[in-house]
């Protein structure tokens, strides 16, 4: 008698279904990323980044482009999201996703359990099988091995109970949000760097300059506080993401203008600051001049490099900030400990002394 384990093909036809809804999100994904290297959309994304700045570069631009599908199909009311969670997120806070809306795919990692009793050698983390316990002397970590697609829906898509309302950020013209300079400056000198103020003639008509050889940040004294605000976090974004020992500084230095600059454009779209007047290059101008990596991985690499450091400052920052996308309410399942590998990202460049010219983009 030839036994026939029908779960190895249920097994079988899941994997396929998950490979080919994985393909079709890569396939949006690299549609959306494709279409900001061809547009001058990189400012507008970064902001909407600030707006959901818990989730990795890549599902935010997926959440972003079914989103205004879903705005253009009539599904619904605002091209924007204001709130994402899950099916059992939105049933926790009391409402329910409407019959029939099929959510947001995005990516979610299935982690499994590394253990090494050297962790810092890369090479010494060995896997665990289901109900392995770690050799005495071991340390634990979760790693996510693959990527599964996961959905979300915006509160639009849901009916229920009201959500509580949760404060903004409330500025007058040219005000800087209370705290941010004083909080923006302890991060730079906790980098052994000192902010000070200058006359533009001494910044040759920029607006901001970092020195890694005086270890200095100026910033220019005769702009209102808004302005100098949003200067500062431009350079604290090229303190903490770039040094002066790069031999491809003027190769990549386009791009570390971007990283700058888009730093300092998501730090104060989180504080509500009008982002209308950042100066962000045309993306295609830089994304297509690293060699031999395709245009579509350098802006997926720096827009996640770009979230990444944005969302330190504003961790270490005890402003008041606006939400990140998550629906407020919402107690979150800690995700401490998993290490979820990092899009291809491009090699780290470096600075010398970033000086820019008044022509150029505003630093």
């Amino acid at each position: 008698m030839v036994r026939v384990d029908w779960r190895a093909g249920q097994v079988s036809r899941r994997d396929e279904d998950r490979a080919e809804k994985l393909e079709q999100m890569q396939e949006q994904l690299t549609g959306a990323v494709e279409a900001l290297v061809s547009s001058a959309d990189w400012r507008r994304a970064m902001a909407f980044a600030a707006r959901f700045r818990s989730r990795s570069f890549n599902n935010t631009l997926l959440i972003w482009a079914q989103h205004l599908a879903a705005f253009e199909q009539g599904r619904v009311p605002e091209p924007v999201p204001s709130y994402v969670a899950g099916f059992k997120q939105w049933r926790t806070l009391g409402r329910a996703v409407r019959s029939g809306e099929p959510g947001y795919r995005i990516y979610a990692p299935i982690t499994v359990r590394m253990a090494s009793s050297t962790p810092d050698d890369a090479a010494s983390w060995r896997r665990l099988a289901p109900g392995e316990k770690q050799r005495p002397g071991e340390v634990v970590r979760r790693r996510a091995a693959r990527m599964k697609p996961a959905y979300v829906w915006d509160v639009s898509l849901t009916s229920g109970a009201e959500l509580p309302s949760r404060p903004a950020p409330r500025l007058l013209d040219g005000a800087a949000p209370h705290g941010l300079w004083e909080g923006l400056t302890g991060l730079v000198e906790e980098r052994g760097f000192t902010v000070q103020l200058s006359s533009v003639g001494q910044l040759d008509g920029a607006n901001g300059l970092t020195d890694h050889l005086t270890r200095t940040v100026s910033v220019r004294e005769d702009m209102d506080a808004a302005a100098r605000v949003k200067t500062l976090a431009h350079e604290l974004g090229h303190v903490m993401m770039h040094s002066r020992d790069d031999p491809d500084v003027a190769q990549h230095r386009g791009i570390k203008e971007v990283e700058a600059e888009s730093v300092a454009l998501m730090v104060g779209a989180a504080h509500g600051l009008d982002t209308s007047d950042y100066t962000v290059p045309y993306v295609a101008t830089w994304a297509t001049r690293v060699p031999d990596t395709p245009a579509v991985d350098v802006v997926k690499a720096t827009g996640e490099r770009v979230r990444r450091t944005a969302v330190a400052i504003l961790d270490a920052l005890p402003t008041e900030q606006v939400g990140n996308g998550d629906p407020p309410g919402l107690a979150l399942e800690p995700t401490a400990g998993v290490t979820v590998s990092a899009p291809a990202a491009l090699p780290e460049r470096h600075d010398a002394q970033q000086r820019i010219p008044a022509t150029g983009p505003v630093l």
